[in-house]
Formats: C-alpha cells, sequence, structure tokens
C-alpha cells in the first residue's frame, strides 16, 4: 500500500549546482495525482501547508492565481541545499559561487547563526533557496516579505539582497527571496527515498550532529574543571569519533583532552593532543596564569615536536581566539 503511494507521487531527486544568479539548487520533481492540491504537497513535503505559496510562484502559477493544478503536472518543490565549508572559504566567496555577488553574504550568515567571523572549517553551513518572485501589478517588498517570511520586518532582508530601495515594486520586477526553512519533512524525506531508492542527502542531519557536538562542548569543560578526567577523556574520544566535528570543535576538544590527560600522568597522549590543537590553529597559546605548569610544559613539548607544523599549518579561520586551558587537578 505505501509502495503504491509512493510510486504514485513519482518524486525523484534533481540536484544542479552553478554560480548563476538563482544559485545552486535542489530541487524534487513531483507529479500531481488525483486529489492533491499545492497545500497538501506544501504539507507533505515541508510540513506547512501555507509554504503552497513558494509552489505557486515556483512554478509559475501565479498568473492562475495557484489554485489551477491538474493531475499530471510535474510541480518543482524547492528545498535548501548544503555546504561543508573547506579550508580558506569566506563568506563572501560563498556568496558568490550560490548567487553570484559577494554582497549577499549577509543571507549565509543569517541562516547560519547571524555571527559575522568567518564560517569554522569542517562546518555543514545551510544555503537558503533563492526563490524567485514576480511582481505583481500592485506588489510591494512589504507584502513579499509578509507572504513568504510571516513578518514585514524581513523587508530589510530583501533590500539588502536584492539592492533595491523603496517598498513599491514595478509590475514583472524579480525579486529574489533567500528561504532558509525549505527543509524537507520526515515525510517528505520518505517520499524522495521510496521513489529515488535512497535518502536525500541533503546535510541536515550532519548539521545537527554537529549542533548536539556544540552543546556537549560546555559538558566536556564542566568536566575538566570539576576534575572528572576519566570522564572528560571518554567524552572527548566519542565526540572526535563522530568524524563530522568543525576545526574550533577539535581544537576545543584537543585542549580539553590535553589537560585532562595530564591529569591522568598521560603527558605523552597530552602532547599529542596539544600537537592536534597546533596543527589546525598554529598561533594558539595558553593563559601562563591559569594553567598548571604541567599542561604548559606538554604544550611546550608539543610545539617543540612539531618544528614545521607552523609554517605548514593553515591559517586558522577568524573567531579561532586562543582560550584559556585551566587545569584544576593537573599540578
Amino acid at each position: 500500500m505505501r509502495s503504491g503511494f509512493a510510486v504514485a507521487l513519482c518524486a525523484s531527486l534533481l540536484v544542479a549546482s552553478s554560480a548563476a544568479a538563482d544559485g545552486a539548487t535542489t530541487v524534487i520533481a513531483h507529479v500531481v495525482r488525483p486529489g492533491e492540491t499545492l497545500a497538501s504537497i506544501a504539507e507533505r513535503y515541508y510540513g506547512d501547508p501555507r509554504r503552497e505559496a513558494v509552489l505557486v510562484m515556483e512554478n509559475g502559477l501565479n498568473t492562475q492565481g495557484g489554485a489551477a493544478i491538474v493531475v499530471g503536472l510535474r510541480l518543482d518543490i524547492p528545498t535548501v541545499s548544503y555546504h561543508r565549508v573547506a579550508a580558506g572559504e569566506t563568506w563572501t566567496e560563498l556568496a558568490e559561487h550560490y548567487y553570484g555577488d559577494t554582497h549577499r553574504s549577509a543571507a549565509l550568515i543569517e541562516a547560519n547563526g547571524g555571527t559575522p567571523t568567518q564560517p569554522d572549517v569542517g562546518a555543514e553551513i545551510l544555503i537558503p533557496y533563492p526563490l524567485r518572485h514576480v511582481a505583481g501589478q500592485h506588489d510591494t517588498l512589504s507584502e513579499v516579505a509578509q507572504l513568504y517570511f510571516g513578518r514585514t520586518e524581513a523587508v530589510t532582508t530583501l533590500r539588502r539582497f536584492n539592492r533595491v530601495r523603496g517598498n513599491r515594486l514595478q509590475r514583472g520586477q524579480i525579486i529574489l527571496v533567500p528561504l532558509s526553512d525549505l527543509v524537507l519533512s520526515d515525510e517528505g524525506k520518505r517520499l524522495v527515498a521510496a521513489e529515488t531508492g535512497h535518502a536525500p542527502s541533503d546535510g541536515s542531519e550532519v548539521r545537527a550532529l554537529q549542533a548536539r557536538i556544540d552543546g556537549e562542548l560546555p559538558v566536556l569543560r564542566e568536566h575538566v574543571h570539576r576534575g572528572r578526567f576519566t570522564e572528560a577523556v571518554a567524552l572527548a574520544n566519542r565526540l572526535l569519533g563522530t568524524g563530522v566535528l568543525t576545526g574550533n570543535q577539535i581544537v576545543t576538544i584537543h585542549r580539553e583532552l590535553a589537560t585532562a590527560y595530564v591529569a591522568l600522568n598521560r603527558e605523552d597522549l597530552a602532547v599529542e593532543a596539544f600537537r592536534e590543537v597546533i596543527a589546525r590553529q598554529p598561533d594558539a597559546e595558553l593563559d601562563s596564569v591559569r594553567t598548571s605548569p604541567r599542561v604548559l610544559a606538554a604544550f611546550r613539548l608539543a610545539h617543540q615536536a612539531r618544528p614545521a607544523a607552523r609554517a605548514a599549518a593553515p591559517t586558522p579561520a577568524a573567531g579561532n581566539t586562543p582560550a584559556s586551558t585551566s587545569d584544576a587537578g593537573a599540578h
């Protein structure tokens, strides 16, 4: 029963990437079946029937009021895409690649935490889908903001992304709307998987896992601070074993791991942990006042063991400022 339903939907995943003005896109092709409406299709793929407005504009149905769909009609279902940050990539470079304009970097920053520091190496970032809205005769930028973002305050985002002033739009004027919430629902993922034979690779799971790891880093710091060094080592190695860490996460974990190893009288492992820190952050420093002499000694040995690492390691991303490493029990 489930298989027949999925086959009837005739969904397939189409992926195309370019540096054109409409950016890299992820689009699902859906063929309308009996009884479906735009609202029901939006509900299945996005978990939100109000997103039918996106389907209307994406498929050029606005001239028909967005209601005239027939069985067998092919609809494009746009979704966000994801990007794993490589060493040296900046927000402006990514904006130029995906949107064809470095000035659109603000949309990427807003969709990924709102911090203007450069993206962390290895981070799975979300790329908002640039929906093309064709203005009607009486459209205003505020109305477009309300339609897609649910709030007129988002007009600032639209002005910045399109580099336009004022509020009134001319009929036929194209406004790109960067939508960061066009994420496939669980039902949408199941529909795509049923048709294609594999789950859509959209990066959302990696992104969610990295967010969960961020939430566990304070626990790791607390273990070290409270002298729970065995628990700290276990947690640190579990996090390292996930294989999806960002550069900042790796540095943070190895800093805490090195302190725990010193406290457990494993200076050799502490040196190895600090070598990992130095490899990714050559200018890393420790607070000579708050850090124990034994930890400082391991840190110096790590530098001596990697004399060439400082010159060969990549330049750390902005925002990777050195943090003090304390050691309550490593004396």
